[in-house]
C-alpha cells in the first residue's frame, strides 16, 4: 500500500526539484532546463518527478550516526514549477507529493514488528532551488514539515509524529539527483518506542519533467 511519505522524508524528503548547479552557459539560459545545462527552460506547471536513486534507501534513524529506525527502498516525490528566473537566480516550486510504499519498509527498532505506514503531512510545500545547487523546502506560514510513522508492535499500532521547520538538500547535474543528509526531525507526539529524534537521508534521482532529466544553471 502506498503512503504519503516522511519527509520528504521528509521531507524527504518528499522531496523538491533538480540536479546540482553549474553556471548558466549562455545569456538568458533559465535556472532550470531539461535535457542538459542550458537546455530548454521548464516551463512553470510543469510536473518535476524523481524515484530513489537506483540501489539506495530512504532512512529516517535516531541518531546522525546510528543504524536504528526506518529504512525505505520505494519513494517518490512531485513538485509542480512556480518560477523559473534566468540564471543565475533562484526558481521555485511547489511539493504536492512525497509518497512511500510501506511495503518496501521496515525497521529495527527493539520492539517494533514492521511499518504500516509513513505519511508527508501539511502538504503542499514550497522549495526553493538556487543555481548553486542548494535545494531549501519549507512548509506554509504558520506550519511546518510533519512525517506521520505508524509502527506495528506487540502490543498493536503506535504512531509517531515527527516535525521540522524545514530541509535542506543538494542538486547535482551529473545525475540529476537531490540529496538529503542527516535533516533532524524532532518527535511531537507517540509513545516511547518512537525515537526522540529522526534523521532523514534519501537520494532522488533522476529528477524528470515529462520523462527529460532535469539541470540547474
Amino acid at each position: 500500500m502506498r503512503t504519503r511519505s516522511m519527509l520528504a522524508l521528509a521531507g524527504t524528503v518528499t522531496v523538491l526539484t533538480v540536479a546540482a548547479a553549474v553556471p548558466a552557459s549562455a545569456d538568458g539560459t533559465a535556472v532550470l532546463t531539461t535535457g542538459s545545462t542550458g537546455g530548454t527552460a521548464a516551463a512553470v506547471g510543469d510536473t518535476l518527478s524523481a524515484p530513489l536513486a537506483s540501489g539506495t534507501s530512504a532512512t529516517l534513524y535516531s541518531s546522525a550516526t546510528g543504524t536504528s529506525g526506518v529504512t525505505c527502498t520505494s519513494s517518490q516525490f512531485a513538485a509542480a514549477v512556480t518560477g523559473n528566473p534566468t540564471a543565475p537566480g533562484t526558481a521555485t516550486e511547489s511539493v504536492t507529493g512525497h509518497t512511500f510504499d510501506s511495503g518496501s519498509c521496515a525497521s529495527n527498532v527493539a520492539g517494533v514488528l514492521g511499518v504500516s505506514g509513513i505519511t508527508v503531512d501539511h502538504l503542499p510545500y514550497t522549495a526553493t532551488v538556487a543555481s548553486d545547487g542548494t535545494l531549501t523546502v519549507s512548509p506554509a506560514d504558520g506550519s511546518t514539515i510533519q512525517t506521520t510513522v505508524k509502527l506495528r508492535t506487540l502490543l498493536g499500532t503506535i504512531t509517531c509524529v515527527y516535525q521540522a521547520p524545514s530541509l535542506t538538500g543538494k542538486a547535482d547535474n551529473s545525475d540529476s539527483s537531490i540529496t538529503f543528509t542527516n535533516q533532524q526531525f524532532t518527535k511531537t507526539s507517540g509513545s516511547s518506542l518512537c525515537f526522540a529524534s529522526g534523521y532523514f537521508t534519501a537520494k532522488y534521482a533522476p529528477v524528470t519533467d515529462a520523462g527529460a532529466q532535469v539541470y540547474v544553471n
